[in-house]
């Protein structure tokens, strides 16, 4: 679920957010954010949907990162993700890597 790349902390997440799943993945979450420095990157390349409950667990991922002196950085996020987090305003939470050029 997750590897290492230079000084940030890649994490790669899977399947589904939400609030069926948010207590599995929270403290993943939140270990990651207090075992480490520097960015956590959180690959959502191979997260199929995301609900405001899901929503919510990345938002307070942000928070608890900000509050470590670290950042959360959202990497391969998928369009109609990427759509809500812009809806909910996340990207002042966090940042956003933009897709590859194809």
């Amino acid at each position: 679920m997750a590897g290492a790349s230079g000084t940030d902390e890649v994490l790669e997440l899977s399947g589904r957010i939400d609030g069926a799943t948010a207590a599995e993945v929270r403290p993943v979450l939140h270990r990651a954010v207090d075992g480490g420095s520097g960015a956590l990157v959180v690959d959502l390349g191979g997260v199929e949907s995301l609900d405001v409950v899901g929503l919510g667990v990345l938002l307070m991922t942000a928070r608890r990162a900000r509050l470590r002196g670290r950042r959360l950085v959202l990497r391969h996020t998928p369009p109609r993700m990427a759509r809500l987090l812009a809806v909910a305003r996340a990207q002042r939470a966090s940042r956003q890597v933009p897709p590859p050029a194809a």
